[in-house]
């Protein structure tokens, strides 16, 4: 008979979201007359930019004729999106990668979830907590975690970011084999400074760690102190993998495109000692597992680099920025402790007294109608938080808002 790989039957029942969109729409069905706001999923609403649409007809265009029609194209991406890349995202900071370095892929959760499959299945893995679920999810699939006891991970090591430790988590003291990385941080939003992030590679590098460094939110860092790539950081080809995503940079969410770095010179042990490099055999894997991104995708990518796309985009972002900075200032005015927001699309709440995440969340949606992210669903460390998102409609955040404080005043009466 065939044998269920066992390790799926250890995940939670449902995925952080589903759970949310469940409880949401149980709600919608017993008050059909209440419009729910949601500042919870991280999903973008400004339509893709002018440039984006234009390539996208364009490449469209070239699809109808059998002269420039497009089939199967190269699993690692076209050439003139990885030039793009090097020549916009990397080059401008000092880093020179090569073009062989670079696999575009449908969106940065597919390539953050797959790329553990490089290693054995036996190797410890290190987290911020909280996190991002995919990242130890994706683990829990091949039997890597363990078992899951009061909320954590028997075989995780959970390293908690939370305000007593300024949200910057402190270095494991003892070896870890791979280390997951998010920074700007999703769910809290906050970012660490290349000083901070300087002692994460020197770690790696003496350890012979493997760190997954996620920088999807990377283009909507204000502050120019701040890295945008772990790569800005000397000896980081030696121990990093980075992904990108253009979800949330360019509004893809529903395009799927996104990038993985995988430097040449990153190599991984064989139980025998020998040194093998990543970067081929993520080759081989993508090869097989994966048919490319699509030719009309690719297009659209390329045209954030152009004038006209560099400029729009910078719009879009400035645009749930400016929610950011509303919800900020609402929700710390009505006392909420509050943090990120600065250089990410993410606000990362306390909730109030002893109220958990999940009765918040409740309380949130039967009181304001509107819908937050419970922290604790990102991991144990997210206990007593929320999250907001900055993706919204200038008016619906506004709503959202004065709905809140309305909730709040009449909650104090």
């Amino acid at each position: 008979m065939a044998l269920v790989n066992e390790h799926f039957l250890k995940l939670p029942n449902n995925y952080l979201f589903a759970d949310i969109a469940k409880k949401v729409n149980a709600f919608k069905v017993t008050h059909p007359k209440s419009d729910v706001i949601s500042l919870g999923i991280g999903d973008v609403t400004q339509p893709l930019c002018p440039a984006v649409i234009e390539a996208i007809h364009r490449a469209a265009d070239e699809m109808a004729t059998a002269q420039s029609f497009r089939g199967y194209g190269p699993e690692q991406g076209y050439d003139f999106l990885r030039e793009a890349i090097l020549k916009n995202d990397f080059l401008p900071r000092g880093i020179h990668l090569d073009i062989d370095e670079i696999f575009i892929n449908d969106g940065a959760k597919s390539d953050t979830g797959n790329i553990q499959e490089l290693i054995r299945w036996d190797n410890s893995i290190g987290v911020t907590d909280p996190i991002y679920p995919v990242y130890i999810d994706s683990n829990v699939m091949i039997g890597r975690a363990g078992v899951q006891q009061d909320g954590r991970w028997t075989n995780v090591e959970y390293m908690p970011c939370n305000s007593e430790n300024g949200f910057i988590p402190d270095l494991p003291d003892r070896r870890i084999d791979v280390i997951y990385l998010c920074f700007p941080n999703n769910p809290t939003g906050t970012v660490v400074t290349k000083q901070e992030l300087r002692k994460w590679v020197n770690y790696a590098l003496k350890n012979d760690t493997l760190i997954f460094f996620d920088a999807a939110y990377q283009a909507y860092i204000q502050d120019p102190d701040i890295p945008h790539s772990i790569y800005e950081i000397r000896g980081a080809r030696k121990c990093a993998i980075e992904f990108h995503s253009y979800s949330k940079t360019a509004g893809f969410t529903g395009v799927r495109c996104g990038y993985t770095i995988v430097p040449k010179e990153l190599t991984a042990a064989t139980l025998q000692g020998e040194r093998i490099a990543l970067n081929p055999l993520w080759l081989r894997r993508q090869s097989t597992k994966f048919n490319g991104t699509s030719y009309i995708s690719q297009r659209a990518a390329e045209a954030i680099y152009t004038p006209e796309g560099r400029e729009q985009v910078r719009a879009t972002i400035s645009y749930y920025m400016q929610n950011a900075k509303k919800m900020l200032s609402v929700l710390r005015n009505l006392g909420y402790e509050c943090y990120g927001g600065e250089n990410a699309p993410y606000i990362w709440m306390r909730t109030p007294g002893n109220t958990t995440s999940w009765q918040f969340f409740e309380q949130l949606l039967y009181g304001a109608n509107v819908v937050c992210t419970p922290g604790v669903g990102f991991g144990p460390s997210g206990e007593g938080y929320v999250r907001f998102t900055a993706f919204g409609s200038h008016e619906d955040t506004d709503e959202a808002l004065e709905r809140i404080r309305k909730w709040e005043v009449n909650e104090k009466k």
